[in-house]
């Protein structure tokens, strides 16, 4: 970051990412290379593929790996990836950035399941719900409730840049009438003295999350 950071920062976006058609893994048992894989291979390469975003816009997790991702974000493993992800950054900070304090120096974060967690609205619904196309509905009444749990990992980037004297910036695709509960459930989990927070508006009411988000990092 020579004169300003330009970093969108996402953590483990599977349950947030607006969403690729299912591949029924049942009836497959090679790859085109003759290697034979199993559920559990499948399902950990299409995880790890998201989070990468080489694959992009799906509708649902795949039905056959629904219990797995259940698994996976309720368990130790996810924690430790999250804070591995979390100390990479802050080595990135550390070595590779020059910040030069003119007030140009910025770092944008998303917010669902980056610095909030759902993961709490999944478990509640048995994390079915994300084998089948999301009820928006539901999920904004639950946002609207400010039950988001904090991600104590990002919480600890987010006040290192603070204390670095960054800008932050918040992107989310959450839609406008939920600002005041977002604000609300943000600063209850301790995170506050953003500089902006940027949300869907009802012109942007046809724009898949990527390309909201993508204009807003500009």
């Amino acid at each position: 970051m020579a004169k300003k950071i330009g970093i969108f920062f996402t953590l483990f976006c599977i349950l947030s990412t607006s969403c690729l058609g299912d591949w029924n893994i049942l009836s497959q048992h090679k790859t085109n290379n003759g290697l034979k894989i199993s559920l559990k291979n499948y399902c950990e390469s299409w995880r790890m593929n998201v989070e990468l975003h080489n694959i992009r816009d799906y509708v649902v997790v795949p039905q056959e790996c629904v219990a797995y991702i259940g698994k996976y974000m309720t368990s130790t493993q996810y924690k430790v990836d999250s804070e591995g992800t979390i100390n990479e950054c802050i080595l990135y900070l550390s070595t590779n950035c020059i910040l030069e304090n003119d007030g140009k120096d910025a770092w944008i974060f998303d917010i669902d399941d980056t610095l909030l967690s759902s993961v709490p609205y999944y478990k509640k619904n048995g994390f079915g719900v994300i084998g089948n196309k999301l009820n928006v509905t539901s999920l904004e009444d639950w946002m609207s409730q400010g039950k988001g749990t904090v991600l104590e990992h990002s919480l600890k980037l987010f006040n290192h840049l603070k204390g670095l004297g960054v800008k932050i910036f918040l992107v989310s695709s959450r839609r406008e009438h939920l600002r005041s509960a977002t604000v609300d459930n943000l600063v209850k989990v301790d995170f506050y003295g953003w500089n902006s927070l940027i949300l869907r508006d009802q012109e942007d009411e046809c724009k898949n999350a990527q390309t909201f988000q993508g204009r807003n990092k500009k």
